[in-house]
């Protein structure tokens, strides 16, 4: 025997319309809580054809798969509270990086205290390298030829531009590298920017770091960089 919803909800409304003034219609019923589930079934065993009762393993089946959908239910609550918990700590763990220097994966940078400093790392062996430094429009305000060696590189840059202009603390400066090996071919590489937290923003999903006027993402922190 099986449960029969639109016979159930057709009582539920004509009992309840002397009490109320609007009933929902079955073409508006699309699903069931867990109380009129267990209504039902109480229905199913009160109204059931004395010759022919309901099989007690389709009954315990039923139950069964009712226990199921709730318990998914309530994991799926408990995963999303997981998250959310675990996305609010992470946030919250960018503000212990205010004052600290950090290294991240990024090539644009802020001058802080008279310099501004990155990281290239080379793949592999290069013939030639030239760092440039460019400013906020794309203008390259300063070149030197840099380390060839496989590896990771540091570099800071005084802030003084190529045609000696010593520019002030802020503004926004990225690190290009062009690096050949003998064949003439691309060197390939990263970049990592060396700075100290200034601010910590954490009013959307990913922390962001700011750096001077410029910012990282607390994901892409890759380490912190102990005092000089």
């Amino acid at each position: 025997m099986t449960i029969s919803t639109v016979n159930y909800y057709s009582d539920l409304t004509s009992t309840t319309s002397t009490s109320t003034t609007s009933t929902t219609s079955d073409d508006e019923r699309t699903s069931i809580d867990g109380d009129e589930f267990l209504s039902l079934m109480v229905e199913q065993l009160q109204n059931q054809n004395p010759t022919d009762p309901t099989d007690t393993s389709e009954f315990i089946s039923q139950m069964v798969d009712y226990a199921s959908y709730e318990t998914q239910s309530e994991i799926s609550d408990q995963l999303s509270s997981i998250t959310d918990t675990l996305a609010s700590l992470m946030n919250s763990q960018g503000l212990g990086y205010l004052g600290q220097t950090v290294e991240a994966v990024g090539n644009t940078t802020s001058i802080q205290d008279g310099e501004a400093e990155w990281s290239y790392t080379l793949e592999s062996e290069a013939e030639s390298v030239t760092v440039n430094i460019l400013d906020e429009d794309g203008n390259t305000v300063f070149s030197e030829t840099g380390e060839t060696d496989e590896g990771s590189h540091s570099f800071t840059w005084d802030g003084v531009t190529s045609s000696g202009e010593q520019l002030e603390d802020g503004g926004l400066y990225t690190i290009e590298v062009e690096a050949q090996d003998a064949d003439g071919n691309d060197v390939s590489g990263y970049t990592t920017v060396i700075a100290e937290v200034t601010a910590v923003d954490t009013t959307s999903d990913e922390a962001v770091l700011g750096i001077g006027d410029s910012s990282v993402l607390l994901d892409d922190v890759l380490a912190v960089v102990a005092a000089q």
